[in-house]
């Protein structure tokens, strides 16, 4: 597999088709990036668990470290129609990435980063990836390794922010995959607001129980992750916090 580096070139000069509320809008590339700093990650589908859980997360907690260096947007881009990555940012409930919809692959061709993932139904897809884009011209780019799967490992929101800053101070990274009217998640839940923690909460009904055995390798709530550590339940947490202690 061949992977195409744009750094110190221009980004593609496509139009995204986007859904906004009952109409269709047209976004270009000048619209996103003219004039601006832009941070960019994408990602091979909406979903996904790996994109549920950690990508997509971890930009919009650190989004407010991102605009206090100078980031104007940061763009979540998939090779997804934009009705599912509408979905998806609504059931993320984000409040400062904005998602793309690279429907027909336009942008992501043009990238370089198109690949086949036919073997797994996705067709062609996004490569993993983040850039720091400044007015259209790509300063730095994270592109994951050759991997079987979906390596993860160099296009997460750390490693752009400490791009960026090496000295950025960074928040803990807590998540907690939790459904509605568990006690036992009421609970881990309780103990994290009692430790000031704050955490990105993930409903069992969004992300499916596949992911979550995927995730975590068991099929009960909650599970809890802490800077990418899996802690889990809540008799689990208080464990973890008495240790710490």
């Amino acid at each position: 597999m061949q992977l195409n580096d744009m750094t110190g070139k221009a980004v593609p000069n496509v139009t995204f088709k986007v859904r906004d509320e009952h109409e269709w809008v047209d976004i270009t590339t000048d619209d996103i990036f003219k004039d601006k700093t832009v941070v960019v990650f994408s990602l091979p589908g909406a979903y996904t668990p790996t994109c549920s859980s950690s990508h997509l997360p971890r930009y919009e907690e650190l989004a407010m470290k991102f605009f206090e260096h100078g980031v104007d947007d940061i763009y979540c881009i998939s090779v997804n129609d934009s009705f599912v990555m509408n979905s998806w940012a609504n059931e993320q409930e984000l409040d400062y990435v904005q998602v793309l919809p690279d429907g027909n692959g336009e942008f992501t061709k043009g990238m370089g980063l198109l690949v086949d993932k036919s073997a797994v139904g996705f067709g062609e897809r996004s490569w993993r990836y983040s850039m720091l884009v400044k007015n259209g011209i790509v300063e730095k780019m994270f592109i994951e390794p050759v991997k079987e799967g979906d390596p993860f490992e160099v296009s997460d929101a750390v490693t752009m922010l400490r791009y960026i800053d090496p000295a950025a101070t960074l928040p803990d990274d807590v998540t907690i995959i939790s459904r509605d009217g568990c006690p036992f998640c009421f609970k881990a839940k309780g103990m994290l607001d009692d430790e000031g923690l704050d955490y990105i909460e993930l409903s069992l009904e969004a992300i499916g129980l596949t992911a979550l055995r995927a995730l975590s390798g068991r099929e009960t709530v909650p599970q809890v992750f802490i800077n990418g550590n899996h802690i889990g339940g809540s008799d689990d947490l208080e464990a973890y916090f008495a240790a710490q202690k």
